[in-house]
């Protein structure tokens, strides 16, 4: 678990999440899962952390596979390669399907409270079909920038956790924190490469091995 001072501020900042959370659903939104943050050793040590932590997901940032994203109003743009995890009757893995987390990386990463009280720069969600029994061990996932200076490969990635542990630890720290993971629930499960910043005129390919690949552009 978090040091005593990361741990309060921990404490602090999902109360304030998930307060947010309730004012986007009582606003008309629809929750439709959660998602991992912070995911990587350095992250978490920069924080006081051993752990991740868990933001949420509505269907208000649910994006469209090939879909142009306008950035006006974002401060520091990135995409995040995901897999997405379907929450089953029992709480466990039910379906996988490959995701991109759209995020806003402009809040201040100085103040773990201020980034979960933000949502962890959650902005919004790309999924892909599942695939059923596909082996994501198998998948390195590859992204592919096309911009206005040329397009390159600017990622590859391998998922870290398994798919298993990531629901455990969902619904292990969501009942700490008085929220609950519910039954067709979807949890991205944490980046599997480093965030790829984008601007205005960029499109990325990802590519998920026998996952399929999802595209998304932005303006």
């Amino acid at each position: 678990m978090p040091g005593p001072d990361a741990s309060a501020a921990v404490g602090r900042g999902m109360e304030a999440l998930l307060a947010r959370r309730a004012d986007d659903l009582a606003g008309g939104a629809t929750g439709i899962g959660w998602k991992i943050g912070f995911n990587t050793p350095a992250i978490q040590e920069h924080f006081g952390l051993t752990e991740p932590v868990v933001g949420y997901l509505t269907d208000a940032g649910v994006t469209p596979d090939g879909a142009t994203v306008p950035l006006a109003g974002w401060a520091a743009p990135a995409v995040e390669v995901e897999f997405a995890i379907r929450v089953g009757d029992d709480l466990g893995v039910a379906g996988l399907a490959p995701a991109l987390e759209l995020v806003d990386l402009g809040v201040p990463f100085d103040d773990i409270e201020v980034v979960l009280a933000d949502n962890i720069c959650q902005r919004g969600v790309v999924f892909g079909a599942e695939l059923p029994g596909g082996d994501p061990w198998a998948v390195a996932a590859s992204v592919t920038k096309h911009a206005s200076d040329g397009r390159a490969t600017v990622a590859e990635g391998r998922l870290s956790e398994d798919p298993a542990t990531t629901a455990a630890f969902v619904r292990t720290y969501l009942a700490a924190h008085g929220a609950a993971l519910a039954p067709g629930d979807r949890i991205i499960a944490g980046s599997l490469v480093p965030p790829v910043a984008v601007t205005a005129g960029d499109e990325l390919r990802v590519t998920f091995g026998p996952f399929g690949e999802l595209r998304v552009a932005f303006s």
